[in-house]
């Protein structure tokens, strides 16, 4: 069985992170959100601040990396994909790269694209997770549509617990 690209995108906040967690308890592989793990690193808010086409461009080197890394069989469901990256860019009121057009063309996802809709609810700004309800929204409208772009359907996720969300996932690989 070769592998099968998942992905997971949407608004911050969503409850994605929780969600692929619930989905490794599970025994399913998984792969963490690159923006986040460059926010935490050195710098990292930093570059995304005042630089933010640089921090697309260190997205796009982390997703291909990730992506690359990722030579198994069976489902893997990541969560973002290259499309988040043009959908940021547009939020910032930017141009998307040639690079990352290209990577949004040649690095398909084969599995089902699953949407966390923006959930009033549960978001919670944190450290890495600035935006305030209205940006979330924004970034949800900016990322969705870039998928949409890309020739991808979303499937939206219920407004339900990680465990139900999982085997609504689970359901659909």
């Amino acid at each position: 069985m070769p592998v099968q690209r998942a992905a997971i995108t949407g608004a911050p906040g969503a409850g994605k992170s929780t969600l692929l967690a619930e989905l490794s308890r599970r025994g399913v592989a998984t792969v963490a959100e690159v923006a986040r793990t460059i926010l935490k690193s050195a710098g990292g808010m930093a570059l995304r601040e005042e630089d933010p086409l640089g921090f697309a461009d260190a997205m796009l080197a982390a997703q291909l990396a990730a992506w690359n890394d990722t030579n198994i069989e069976g489902p893997v469901v990541f969560d973002r994909g290259f499309p988040d990256i043009a959908g940021f860019l547009r939020v910032e009121g930017l141009p998307v790269s040639e690079a990352i057009a290209r990577a949004c063309a040649e690095y398909r996802f084969d599995g089902p694209i699953f949407r966390a809709p923006p959930w009033r609810a549960i978001y919670t700004p944190d450290d890495e997770r600035i935006q305030d309800w209205q940006e979330a929204v924004a970034s949800d409208r900016a990322v969705s549509g870039a998928w949409h772009d890309y020739g991808y359907t979303l499937i939206d996720l219920p407004l339900a617990p990680a465990k139900e969300r999982a085997a609504f996932i689970l359901a659909r690989l």
